[in-house]
């Protein structure tokens, strides 16, 4: 859960740079790429977890 909110982060810093610093526009696909990414990450991790539980 912290690698996920970690790149959220990383990606929304990323896309800010990339829109105010003119000519840095890569910044900004980097980090919505990063913010893609990270959700499908994160969707693939939600997935693995509505399994089952064995009995105790």
């Amino acid at each position: 859960m912290a690698l996920f909110l970690f790149l959220i982060i990383v990606a929304i810093a990323l896309g800010i740079t990339g829109v105010a610093v003119k000519g840095l526009f890569f910044l900004l696909i980097i980090g919505i790429i990063l913010f893609l990414a990270d959700l499908v990450l994160g969707g693939i991790r939600m997935g693995r977890r509505k399994g089952t539980r064995p009995a105790r």
